[in-house]
């Protein structure tokens, strides 16, 4: 019996995949515990539809991470914070404030965990952060610091 998968199934398939397995299998085990249904032509056009939503969604995520990248590429963000002599500062400069700036002074909403800061900003200057906004999308944001 060919069965749809609702959910990964260990040693058979992941979700949504078309499968062939025995009909006691099927009718004991899968069918009731609602990990897959038959593959009736139903239900084929139902995983077709829903592989064709999850495709356009899919590529309207990309476009908006893209549309976002140029934006941020064109903003400047400036954190203060105190510092000592030699352009030295006390502590560094987190994700969590870069973002706090970045929303205050450029109005873009950034996740923290989303920058990947290589090693953690310890003096005065500018910094290119890279921010991965999507699998496939990296922006970089740049980030002056200065003393307050």
């Amino acid at each position: 019996m060919k069965v749809i998968l609702l959910q990964d199934v260990k040693a058979l398939g992941k979700k949504g995949e078309i499968v062939n397995v025995s009909d006691g299998y099927a009718r004991n085990a899968i069918l009731p515990k609602k990990l897959g249904v038959e593959a009736t032509t139903k239900n084929l056009n139902d995983l077709k539809l829903q592989n064709q939503h999850a495709d356009k969604v899919a590529a309207e995520n990309l476009e908006h991470a893209k549309e976002l990248a140029e934006e941020i590429g064109t903003k400047k963000v400036v954190v203060k914070i105190k510092s000592g002599e030699g352009g030295r500062i006390f502590g560094s400069v987190s994700t969590k404030e870069i973002a706090q700036a970045a929303k205050e002074q450029a109005g873009l909403d950034l996740d923290k965990k989303k920058m990947q800061l290589g090693e953690s900003i310890k003096a005065l200057g500018t910094y290119e952060i890279p921010v991965k906004l999507h699998p496939k999308v990296t922006a970089t944001l740049r980030v002056q610091v200065v003393e307050e």
